[in-house]
Formats: structure tokens, sequence, C-alpha cells
């Protein structure tokens, strides 16, 4: 179910680069002798599709070259224009000595669409997102205040996280804070930072925020990698998350619902960022090594076979992807994601923090209260006291 989600999601996020185009109407082009017409024109502008057979094929042809071969300074029978067409189009014969198949593209006009998306619906609506979501949480912690602990503590301490798992915890979280600090700072250094640092400053912040993004990406998908091995077990879904659910968390009702090690809603943080981590670190990794990890277009083969494309309207996905088109598409789901990613974290990190009494110390030293853990996660503790059994004191419980 999630991965037809998250398939869902991609085929409408990719709409602006994969758009379904109509038809281009039979056109009488005689009065040209063959050429674009005011109507080619009209339609351009328009967005549609124009029959551009009659430049796409004007590439010249050796034929061509009888009489002319041997003229000083001639290119056979291809003039310069049509070589120029022929490489626009994808038909020239190229000869490279290194590179392979990537170095035969040598214009691919696809950069200027996924430019435009970059700097105008990606920035603006990234932004958008992620300050909506920084005023929301602001309004609740307004409206609703920080959880408090109902019952007062009991001075006797649980291990809530073994530091192996803190450790595992900080390193995603970290790494992950300056993923995004520096693709924000990527993404926004011309239109922000440079205006208000000066154009040498942002160029030597976007230098270190490069060196620092790819890098740091190992320790990310380190740390990805140890969370779900240490806690995918506990977050399996059951009929308790329901219970969780109905009562929004205790915030609904008197009672807070009764949870195991980990609640309702930190399952969703759990499987988001494990989910949209793993699709971002595929992303990054492909940016990172570049013509050698091509996804999508058999991803879009597979979204094809679903009919899910066909479904919202944007007919057949492209199959047939050059390199560079690759990396475009890599970039833009590499950045939609990561937005999504940092406004659940944004939430993550108010809860952890400022939005419930004792929360952060379950990370922070690992132990809270069982006055905390009876209010939260009360089936945990009762796990707890049963394997502790009598050992259990005042003071701090032994790892």
């Amino acid at each position: 179910m999630l991965r037809m989600a998250l398939a869902l999601v991609l085929t409408l996020a990719l709409a602006s680069f994969a758009q379904a185009q109509e038809k281009p109407a039979d056109i009488d082009r005689s009065s040209t002798g063959g050429a674009q017409t005011l109507e080619d024109i009209l339609n351009r502008q328009a967005g549609q599709k124009v029959d551009d057979t009659f430049r796409r094929d004007a590439v010249g042809s050796a034929d061509n070259a009888a009489g002319i071969a041997s003229q000083l300074g001639t290119l056979g029978g291809v003039s310069d224009p049509e070589m120029w067409r022929a490489l626009r189009y994808g038909s020239a014969d190229l000869k490279v000595s290194a590179g392979g198949e990537v170095a035969t593209v040598v214009m691919q006009d696809g950069g200027m669409t996924w430019l435009e998306f970059r700097r105008g619906p990606l920035r603006t609506y990234g932004g958008w997102l992620l300050l909506g979501t920084l005023v929301a949480l602001a309004l609740f912690y307004l409206l609703r205040g920080k959880v408090r602990i109902d019952a007062p503590n009991t001075g006797r301490l649980v291990v809530r996280f073994k530091a192996i798992e803190r450790f595992g915890h900080w390193l995603l979280a970290g790494s992950f804070i300056l993923l995004g600090v520096t693709g924000l700072a990527v993404l926004f250094g011309r239109v922000v930072l440079a205006p208000a640092l000066g154009k040498d400053v942002n160029a030597t912040l976007l230098v270190w925020s490069k060196l620092i993004h790819n890098n740091v990406a190992w320790a990310f998908i380190l740390g990805l990698v140890m969370v779900f091995v240490m806690w995918v077990a506990n977050n399996i879904p059951s009929r308790l998350d329901l219970v969780w659910f109905r009562q929004f968390g205790g915030i609904i009702g008197n009672a807070h619902p009764p949870a195991k090690k980990f609640n309702a809603g930190q399952k969703i943080i759990f499987w988001s960022v494990i989910l949209f981590g793993t699709s971002i670190a595929l992303t990054g990794v492909s940016l990172l090594f570049p013509f050698e990890m091509p996804l999508f277009a058999k991803s879009f083969s597979v979204l094809n076979a679903t009919g899910l494309p066909q479904l919202v309207g944007l007919g057949e996905l492209p199959v047939v992807l050059a390199p560079q088109e690759e990396m475009q598409l890599a970039q833009v789901w590499h950045t939609l994601l990561a937005f999504v990613l940092m406004a659940i974290i944004f939430a993550h990190i108010y809860i952890g923090s400022v939005g419930m009494e004792g929360a952060y110390d379950a990370m922070g030293s690992g132990e809270v209260d069982e006055a905390w853990a009876e209010q939260h996660h009360s089936l945990w503790l009762e796990e707890v006291l049963e394997s502790q059994g009598s050992d259990t004191k005042s003071g701090t419980a032994a790892e």
C-alpha cells in the first residue's frame, strides 16, 4: 500500500516533467516550401506539440556532397545549420574518443524544463511548506501549550533507549540537519544568500555546502540503516494504533492511550524517515555517481504498467531517458522528498523538545521517569518492569 502511495506521489510530482501532449494537427506547409508557418509558431507558443519533421529531417545528406566535397572549407553535404539541427535532435553521427554514450549527448533541451521547475515551483512551494509547518507548530503551541506529566515524578528511572540506540538516532538526526541546511543553501543561495551577503560570500558558502552535503550523506545512510535494524520490530502497525488515532494521542479525552515502545505517531515518523530517507539516499547516490545509477526510466516503465499515469491524465511516461534527464529527475525527486521529510522532522523536533515535558530525556540521558513512561507508554513500562522484576529500585536502572 505504501509503495502504491509513493508511486502515485511520484507520478503527480513529476507531472511537469512528463506531461502528455496531444497529437499535432496536420498543417498545410506547401506555401512555405515545407518550413514552419505562423500556425506552427502560435501552436508552439501555446505549449502544443508541433510537427517539426520539416526541421528534424533537414540535417543534410552525404548524397548532397557530390560536386562540392573537394571544395576548400566546406562540410561536404552538411551546412552549419544542418549540423546543429542534427545535434539538436540527436541524429548527428558523432565520433567520440572518450566518455562513451554519455559524451554523444551534446545538446539536451530538457535542462531548461528542469531549471524553470527548480527556480519556480520547487523553490516556491517547498519554501512555503517549511514556513507553513513552522507557523502551524507555533500556533499549536500557543493554543495547546506543552504536554505536561499528569502525575508527579516518582524518582524511579527506567532505561528508554540504550547508548547504541541514542548514537544511531543522533547520527541520523545530526547528519539530516546538516544535509537539510546545506541543501537549502544550494537551492536558495542565489535568491536569498547572495543578495543579503554578497556573491563572494555566497560562493564560498556554497562550495563548503557542497563538500559537506556530499560527504555527510554517508553518515545519514549509516544512521538510516542502524535505526531501521534497531527499531523496525517495534514499529509494526497494530490495533493499538487505532485507539491512539481515535484519541489523537491523548489530546482528545482525559486519558492517554496505551502504547508499547512506540505509539502510532512515532510509527508514522519512523516509516516516513525510512521510506522517504531511503528514496532520498538512493537518488543522492545516483547524483554522486552520475550516469552510473539510472533510476527513472525503469520506474516509469513500472508505473506505466500499473496504469496510474494514464489514470491521472499524464499518458505514457517516457521509458527512454538520456543520462542527463535521469540526473535532472533524480535532483527534483531528491529535493521534493527532502522538503516533505523536513516538514515531518520539524514536528518531531517540536514534540521532542518544547512540545512535551520529559520527552527529550528519552534521547538525552536515555532514561525517563516511571510517571512519564506510565502516561505515554504504559504497556512498554509494564514489559520493562516485568523484565526487571525485583531489581527495579530508586535511582538509575542499569542498562
